[in-house]
């Protein structure tokens, strides 16, 4: 692997090492390398999104080869900061024009992933979004295909749970940008649909440290329980805070999407998120025996990371491309690309899963999890589970 680190970008080529070491003798020497140009956050407030993806990038090529449908596949990796749209649509197109990648991938949150969608259409290449989670996000381009989640397809089982489990009223409270608004209106309609009723709606900005404010307005309305999205790489403020401004003492329940309690953050939020109830499409805690060997995998690899629901996305989305180079025989035109991946199912980590041929969005089990202790590390356990989940089309 060659590695070139400069302020705005990373680069990884992966496939040129196992080429030159002659580990691929049936591949032709004249076999040009398929590029993907893998945007994510390494650095900035959303560091460990891209830190989660690069690694199930890696680990994936590392269990499959670094050849697909007879093409080497070279991942060229930049950081885009994670917080800065025009910077993301700049390396995108650098991407496409200088680099010559054949398909876009990563996009850590929704306004990265807008940013980069028009060149993905102009230059007609696949765009694998593997973390971002705006329900909208596929119809920004025909070349978009997600291959994580979306906030509106986690949230109606929590809603519809709470309803079902004595929750009789709730404060919703999210960050303001797209999937916390997703996350916001399915829950209110779900909830209240099964009887519930929604006291407030509040919205924090999406870089916002201090969240006391919020909390105390909760403490104040002594809701049942208080429903929380805030993005990867937030929920241990949030949890800590809450616990501090005494709402759990107060008899306030916290319930929440996945992204809160982030397996990568589990060990540092700790004993705050004991008995959290919460729903998503990923656990670490997944008892299947796909998801036992990919934890020891990426873990070993890693130095001890565990992996979280970003990259089961990023390892995925790994799978969909290498499946689809497979049919395509190599051939990596954008449109028979994704006609390739349009409609394909398998089994994941998480579960099965497939891309609904028609939205090119995720179809996949959505779980219901509490937050326990389990041989001394805390871990999101799953007790119930809502099968072949769309996005609710919010």
């Amino acid at each position: 692997m060659t590695e070139h680190i400069n302020s705005q970008r990373r680069h990884i080529l992966l496939g040129a090492a196992a080429l030159s070491a002659g580990v691929l003798p049936s591949i032709s020497h004249a076999a040009e390398p398929l590029k993907v140009g893998l945007i994510v956050p390494m650095s900035g407030p959303f560091a460990s999104t891209g830190r989660q993806i690069e690694a199930a990038v890696k680990l994936y090529m590392q269990q499959n080869g670094s050849v697909a449908g007879g093409r080497p596949v070279e991942i060229i990796l930049k950081d885009d900061g994670g917080v800065a749209p025009d910077v993301t649509k700049r390396l995108a197109q650098e991407l496409v024009s200088r680099d010559k990648v054949q398909v876009l991938a990563g996009f850590g949150l929704t306004p990265l992933a807008f940013a980069a969608a028009p060149v993905a259409t102009q230059a007609k290449v696949p765009m694998i979004v593997m973390a971002a989670a705006t329900s909208v996000i596929p119809q920004r381009s025909p070349y978009i295909v997600r291959t994580g989640f979306t906030l509106a397809q986690v949230t109606a089982p929590m809603a519809q749970w709470a309803g079902r489990n004595k929750i009789k009223n709730v404060v919703t409270f999210v960050s303001d940008y797209g999937p916390g608004l997703d996350a916001e209106k399915v829950f209110v309609k779900d909830f209240t649909e099964a009887g519930g009723k929604v006291v407030d709606s509040l919205r924090a900005p999406l870089r916002n440290p201090d969240y006391a404010p919020f909390l105390a307005k909760v403490k104040d309305l002594k809701p049942d329980a208080l429903f929380v999205f805030v993005p990867s790489g937030e929920g241990a403020a949030v949890l800590k805070q809450f616990t501090d401004r005494g709402l759990a003492a107060a008899g306030i329940r916290l319930i929440c999407t996945g992204d809160v309690l982030d397996d990568d953050l589990m060990a540092s939020i700790g004993p705050a998120a004991a008995g959290v109830v919460s729903s998503h499409h990923y656990s670490a805690a997944h008892p299947s025996a796909e998801n036992k060997a990919y934890v020891e995998a990426f873990t070993k690899a890693n130095k001890g990371m565990r992996p979280n629901f970003h990259s089961v996305g990023a390892y995925d989305g790994m799978h969909l491309l290498y499946q689809a180079l497979k049919q395509t025989g190599g051939d990596s035109n954008g449109d028979k690309l994704l006609a390739a991946m349009k409609g394909m199912a398998w089994t994941s980590v998480r579960g099965p899963v497939s891309i609904d041929a028609a939205t090119r969005d995720i179809v996949q089990t959505v779980y219901i999890r509490k937050a326990e202790a389990v041989g001394g590390a805390w871990f999101n356990v799953e007790f119930d589970q809502v099968e072949k989940v769309r996005d609710p089309g919010v």
